[in-house]
Parts: C-alpha cells; structure tokens; sequence
C-alpha cells in the first residue's frame, strides 16, 4: 500500500474513532454489491439506463461502478485491513440515497455527471476506468476545488460528502447497508455491541477486543429468535 493510501485510511480511521458512531440510513438487504459484481463482466461502456435489473436502489450501474471506485480511493483496502469495498461502503449509500439521504439525489446525480465529464475531458477515460494512481490525482483536484466544470455540487462539496458517506459506510452499525461484517469496527477497534461486561471488562485499562462483535441488526434476529423458537418434534 503506498504512503498516499495509508495516509488517507489513517485520516479516516482517526476521524472514526473520534466521531464515535457513526449515523446510518434505512435497512435494505445487501443486495446491490453482489449485482454489480455479477454484472460487472458483461457491461458494456455504452449501456443505456435502461438496464434496470443491472441497478441498486437508487444508482445505475455506471453510477454505481464510479462510487465504488472513487470510495475504495478514498478507503483502500489492503492485505488483512478492510477498505470501501469489502465494507460495502457502495451498498450503504446507495441505500441510504433511496432512504432517508433521498434529498441528495440530484446532488449525487449531478456530481457524478460532472465528474464523468472533468475525467473525459482531461483523461479520456471515465472515473472508474483510470489507474488508481490517476484517480489518486483526480480526487486531490477535487478536495483542492481545482477541477474545471463543476458548478453545482462544486468538486470540493461533492468530495466532501462523499468522503462523509464513504466514512458512514465503513463505520456505522451493519444494519445500515454497510461495515459488512464488522470490518470497519474491526480495522479501529470498536468492540460493538456485547451483550455484557464483565466487572473485570469495566476495570481493565487494555484495549477491548473481546469477539464477538454484535450489531443491532444481529440483536434483532436473536430477539426475534426467542419469541419464536423452531419447534421439535
């Protein structure tokens, strides 16, 4: 991982454990990620929108491709450390965007239109089709609010949300869409939910790592499971 990469997941994980939890949306299943990856092969550059069975919740699979992308820049994983996508950052906002973000639509909308224009104009490729490197180099432009053609969003307000989302993706509660398997509590820390603390757990001064770590959506099913247990013949 270079020293560009570290640099920025250290940011965000710092800004993580400062913020505490982090704030989700509505509870879809994550679902998206797994058509995206299906689909991902047989797309063509020039398909229309009107592939509807290739969309999420709310982003088409053009839309989709470039969020994963530009989050798993702005979150890279590397060999043992979850990034964007192994956290499912793309599944929580777009879940989040058909929910209770609905009013940033056209926000993401427009951005992302004029992100695909600033790279084909400048690099001939689309977002999602240029090296990491080379998007590395068109993200700074953005956070820089240096790249030509925005006018609304501005490059530096369409980075800046989606840096936000990208971190509520990877660090909220798992009911959200996103931090799939606990990847991002895991990459900070973050004990999660336990179901008790020990009196020795409440006295210790040492990092908590006790497993497992349960998530709100997790209690639910355990929950729902004792109010109606499998009967036995």
């Amino acid at each position: 991982m270079s020293k560009h990469d570290s640099t920025r997941r250290s940011f965000l994980k710092r800004a993580a454990v400062g913020a505490g939890a982090v704030a989700g949306s509505g509870l879809v299943p994550d679902v998206y990620t797994q058509t995206l990856e299906q689909h991902k092969d047989a797309a063509a550059p020039s398909e229309s929108h009107a592939t509807s069975i290739q969309h999420g919740a709310f982003f088409n699979y053009e839309q989709g491709t470039t969020i994963a992308a530009f989050t798993e820049r702005l979150m890279p994983g590397a060999p043992g450390k979850a990034g964007a996508r192994d956290a499912g950052v793309l599944n929580y906002i777009d879940l989040a965007l058909a929910g209770a973000y609905a009013d940033l639509q056209d926000f993401y909308r427009r951005g992302l239109a004029e992100l695909d224009a600033y790279c084909r104009t400048t690099y001939k490729q689309p977002f999602a089709q240029l090296e990491p490197a080379r998007q590395d180099e068109v993200i700074t432009t953005l956070e820089q609010g240096k790249a030509a053609g925005f006018s609304w969003p501005t490059a530096q307000e369409f980075f800046n949300v989606v840096r936000t989302h990208t971190m509520e993706g990877m660090f909220a509660d798992p009911i959200y869409g996103g931090n799939r398997d606990f990847a991002g509590w895991r990459l900070v820390g973050f004990p999660g939910a336990q179901g008790n603390f020990t009196a020795t757990d409440l006295q210790n001064k040492q990092t908590f790592t006790r497993a497992p770590m349960t998530g709100l959506q997790a209690q639910a099913g355990l929950q729902a499971q004792a109010k109606n247990p499998q009967r036995t013949e």
